[in-house]
């Protein structure tokens, strides 16, 4: 039998390589940044037409290269930053398997122009398909420009699953932002389509932060340093008020590499617990740096997953480290928060304490029994005292009756809050008759059909075979879902105009995500308009929607949507229209009126599928008389 095991061609390796590495434009992206900062480059160009599909390419002022480094540059684990296996465990460079350019030349058109320090004439190469087709001298500037055009041209299964410009786009400014953070002494730009989206000069750490997420972070970074023999930990936090709904303004880096850490990320949570409401994320850029020998970066393809040889030692120190931080910047609080809020709205807390007060206040009993000697337990048995006069009222039920009275707040059907009437039935005594009994739930029973709130998260209302309890959220969701569906396919939903309008100020990700959607969402309702740098104009939000504080709003439409997008495999517009319906629902712990209950029952059951919410949670559970009795009846 003849043999059937090949050593593949190098266009074949390259190209499943290139699977692992090149996932999309912004994977490029991020490699030849990285080989720029490598090269010690100062000055950093990034050039992008068409989301990358087109053109992304990267100009450096760096070392640049002679001509047979040019060449054995995109041969397969062709590097300059390992000689040896030790070497793996002393890595600080950005790169080091040598398999980016490679993979990149294999489904992408490249073109090459670099001249090394000191020399007079550049080189110039053209590689397609992983094949060489020109290699000639060439005059040039010190440094290096690297173009990759017309990514995955010879792959077009691959190219057909890229995502849409805005969204590609959204990514390379991602793979930007990391690298532009972790090297704030070098100068980095990106230009889109002619159009420059940043310039970034060389400064510290801080202007560089404020210079991508934003002028207004500039009075709110929070220092956080420590040093100790095993690793340091230096960066910046937010203060708490800088917290948002969304995520997007964390960044971790180890030994200036950016990763992905949920381990770290708790850390840092259970530092800001109790500052910040538990659904909100801080602001944070923190750097590691530690013995190479600690971390093992080669898990991944894409190098931001890696792993600690002792991850309970990291996760004590970062926590520690923004623990202290804000601590030493008196941004810990100093109040208990669990206090209810209505006590500082009492006359003892906000209005002064006047001068009469004081004088009535110190000739009381109880003045003298806190403040002299021996008077703690003492009882003024005195005529003039009346402290324990009517104490029997408390307790002393009247004598005309022999029932227990209960109260329960009776909700208005045309007033959004309770109302200060209070529907007032009796428990008949043992020995009432089983027709005053009767009489008496005659008497209540058309009060008791209203619905009623249970602790702030439940509707519960009477049917004719029993009742059902309703999730107040969950039915409101599915109410809005299928409400956005019809507004998408059908009539819009209607746009209330704000009488001021407000400035969303986003992370350039968030905008871009923004940006994308900005169709769907005014058919929705909100009536955004782009401002330039990140910045959006809220003119308008739906009318079905309570307004006021319009950025937590889209903040929290942001982080449901890309909630939905990880755990969905559904299309752009279907995750909108969920994170929509989940963003803007009624949420648990809110009061309602028996009006906006009775309004959740008839379009709940108005809906095409009322019983269960659009992420598959039940709305309602129904509960029948038969089974109430059978709960209570007693064991013989």
């Amino acid at each position: 039998m003849a043999d059937i095991i090949n050593l593949l061609p190098d266009n074949i390796a390259n190209q499943i390589a290139a699977g692992e590495v090149i996932q999309r434009p912004a994977s490029a992206v991020k490699e030849l940044l990285e080989n720029a900062v490598d090269a010690g480059a100062t000055e950093i160009h990034l050039i992008i037409k068409d989301a990358g599909k087109e053109l992304v390419q990267v100009i450096d002022n760096g070392g640049g290269m002679s001509e047979t480094d040019a060449r054995m540059c995109f041969e397969r684990h062709a590097t300059s930053k390992i000689q040896t296996i030790e070497d793996l465990f002393s890595i600080r460079t950005m790169g080091f398997r040598g398999e980016a350019l490679a993979s990149i030349a294999a489904v992408a058109q490249v073109e090459l122009k670099t001249r090394k320090r000191g020399t007079d004439i550049g080189t110039f190469i053209e590689i397609e398909n992983s094949a060489v087709n020109m290699q000639e001298p060439c005059q040039t500037a010190e440094g290096t420009s690297i173009s990759m055009k017309n990514l995955f041209f010879n792959v077009p299964a691959r190219r057909n699953f890229l995502k849409s410009n805005a969204a590609e786009m959204r990514h390379i400014v991602d793979e930007f932002i990391r690298v532009a953070m972790a090297f704030p002494q070098l100068q980095f730009t990106l230009t889109s389509n002619n159009q420059q989206l940043f310039h970034l000069d060389k400064g510290s750490l801080k202007q560089r932060i404020i210079a991508i997420l934003g002028q207004h972070y500039n009075a709110r970074l929070v220092n956080v340093k420590e040093s100790t023999d095993y690793m340091n930990v230096y960066g910046f936090v937010g203060k708490p008020e800088t917290a948002k709904k969304t995520r997007g303004d964390q960044f971790f880096f180890v030994n200036n590499r950016f990763i992905k850490s949920h381990y770290l990320h708790h850390a840092v949570m259970n530092a800001f617990a109790d500052i910040i409401p538990a659904d909100s994320y801080p602001l944070y850029v923190l750097f590691i740096d530690v013995n190479p020998e600690h971390v093992d970066i080669n898990v991944h393809p894409t190098k931001q997953e890696i792993k600690f040889d002792d991850e309970k030692v990291m996760y004590a120190f970062v926590q520690a480290a923004v623990k202290h931080a804000l601590a030493q910047f008196s941004v810990t609080p100093t109040l208990d928060f669990d206090l209810d809020p209505s006590i500082q709205q009492l006359d003892a807390v906000s209005k002064p304490f006047t001068a009469q007060q004081q004088t009535e206040s110190t000739h009381s009993p109880l003045y003298k029994s806190f403040t002299q000697a021996h008077q703690a337990h003492v009882i003024d048995r005195s005529s003039n005292s009346n402290n324990l006069k009517n104490w029997r009222d408390l307790y002393d039920k009247p004598a005309a009756s022999h029932s227990e009275s209960y109260t329960m707040s009776a909700y208005s059907a045309d007033t959004e809050t309770e109302t200060s009437e209070e529907v007032t039935y009796t428990q008949p005594a043992a020995t009432a008759t089983a027709s005053a009994i009767d009489e008496r739930w005659q008497e209540t029973s058309k009060d008791l059909k209203v619905p009623v709130q249970v602790h702030q998260q439940y509707v519960l209302s009477q049917i004719k075979s029993g009742f059902i309890l309703i999730d107040q959220h969950a039915a409101h969701e599915r109410i809005l879902y299928e409400r956005y569906q019809r507004a998408i396919q059908e009539t819009p939903v209607a746009t209330q105009q704000s009488l001021f309008p407000q400035t969303l100020q986003l992370p350039p990700a968030d905008a871009a995500i923004v940006m994308e959607m900005l169709p769907d969402l005014q058919t929705l309702g909100y009536d955004l308009e782009p401002f330039g740098n990140n910045t959006f104009v809220v003119r308008g939000t739906p009318a079905d929607i309570q307004t006021g504080n319009d950025q937590a709003t889209i903040e929290g439409l942001l982080e449901q949507f890309k909630h939905f997008a990880h755990e969905l495999k559904v299309n752009r517009r279907e995750q909108l229209i969920r994170s929509m319906a989940r963003n803007n629902a009624i949420p648990a712990g809110k009061i309602l009126s028996a009006k906006e209950m009775q309004n959740i029952i008839d379009e709940l059951f108005a809906c095409t599928m009322p019983n269960v919410a659009p992420g598959g949670k039940f709305t309602f559970i129904s509960f029948k008389l038969t089974d109430l009795a059978r709960m209570f009846e007693r064991n013989q």
